[in-house]
């Protein structure tokens, strides 16, 4: 297990409750109820406020502003730790310090400073409204801001959330612009109309914008979105937050399958074994799994490790380093993606035909899975690779890579 670094300040650090333990409580607690959650989807407001309450919205925030100072490697690993048993929980835990990472990297310091300050102090959550491929949401100029009218998808965890991370379309020359707003301002309409197969309680609807006023120092414009090698760093972290709830899914279906098999299961007729965990067949898929696990995890803590050194170096950071970044970390996404992939399918090879009983819910780990891969194709992170290794060519930043 990591230990937190926080460059700037390491006073005081006895009296911070370890965040590892709030993640294991939190993740012990979502684990009564996660089954029951999943038939229901909907909004877990109960979770949400006991995440509210641990003090982890502000782990990614420095000290000096309020927060934990946690760097990426301990972040990442708390969000698998969340994912293994609450994949929605994690993926709206994760985005949490997404959208604080977006208003770091593409505002000036009176902006987010300002908004980490807050963060910390009153336990806010931030939602997303970004998604930069739907551009039906239009901002229109007025002296002094723009107005912005349209809808979102999308929109994870935008339900129960203070503050909104929003992308609309300017009027005048078709530019993306970012904004952070309060979900509660005049004319936001939050819509609760997620109703996928998979991560049933991300909350990730349509949020509607009629007439939105969105000030001038709202908007996120300085250095602004995708401008620097340091603030294309962004979907770098969506990508991480991303892998990482891959494997806490894999991890968490891992695990329940193991228990399965071992208290559960039944050998086959013909195997001539006294009990499952004697099957051979069984035993090459767990060895399979493992292997699996083992690399994921390594890619990806070194991932989040390449990350935290880019990140230290501010504005100083390359093309060539940003570059570095983003090899590792599609090179973990890939792997993340298949390993879970192939865990959340098989499990039910090793547990047998008993485990497909609806109550059980086991198949929310592939459905978890499946919902969530679908969102940014395999493939092109593949080709991606594929132009690096032959041809020397970066990943081309964009909110997806």
């Amino acid at each position: 297990m990591n230990k937190f670094t926080d460059n700037d300040s390491q006073e005081n650090t006895a009296e911070q409750p370890d965040p590892f333990t709030i993640a294991k409580r939190l993740a012990e607690l979502f684990a009564l109820t996660v089954v029951e959650r999943d038939y229901l989807g909907g909004t877990p407001k109960q979770e949400r406020d006991e995440i509210r309450n641990s003090g982890l919205l502000a782990l990614i925030i420095p000290k000096k502003y309020g927060g934990q100072g946690a760097n990426w490697v301990d972040t990442m690993q708390i969000v698998r730790k969340i994912a293994t048993v609450d994949s929605s929980l994690a993926h709206v835990f994760g985005f949490q310090h997404l959208m604080l990472a977006t208003v770091r990297l593409f505002s000036k310091p009176e902006q987010w400073e300002r908004w980490f300050e807050q963060t910390a102090q009153l336990n806010w959550f931030w939602g997303n409204a970004l998604n930069p491929l739907d551009t039906r949401l239009t901002a229109k100029p007025f002296l002094g801001g723009y107005e912005f009218s349209g809808k979102k998808s999308f929109c994870s965890g935008a339900i129960d959330s203070e503050m909104l991370i929003v992308s609309a379309i300017a009027t005048t020359d078709g530019k993306l612009l970012i904004a952070a707003i309060p979900t509660t301002r005049t004319g936001v309409s939050v819509i609760q109309d997620w109703d996928n197969i998979g991560q049933r309680q991300t909350d990730s609807g349509s949020v509607i914008f009629k007439k939105v006023r969105v000030e001038d120092y709202e908007i996120l414009a300085e250095p602004g979105p995708l401008s620097t090698p340091f603030s294309c760093l962004r979907p770098l972290v969506a990508q991480l937050i991303l892998t990482n709830i891959y494997l806490g899914i894999a991890e968490g279906a891992f695990e329940d399958a193991r228990q399965y098999t071992l208290n559960e299961a039944r050998p086959w007729h013909s195997s001539n074994m006294a009990a499952a965990n004697q099957d051979p067949y069984i035993l090459n898929h767990y060895g399979n799994f493992y292997v699996g696990l083992e690399s994921t995890r390594v890619l990806s803590d070194l991932a989040a490790a390449k990350l935290d050194k880019a990140w230290q170096q501010d504005t100083q950071l390359g093309e060539e380093e940003r570059g570095e970044v983003a090899i590792a970390i599609s090179s973990a996404k890939v792997l993340a993606t298949r390993t879970g992939m192939d865990i959340t399918s098989n499990m039910f090879e090793v547990m047998g035909s008993r485990a497909t009983h609806g109550g059980l819910r086991l198949d929310r780990h592939w459905r978890n899975l499946r919902t969530h891969t679908l969102h940014d194709p395999l493939d092109y992170k593949i080709k991606e690779l594929g132009e690096w290794i032959l041809n020397k060519a970066y990943p081309k930043p964009t909110f997806y890579s």
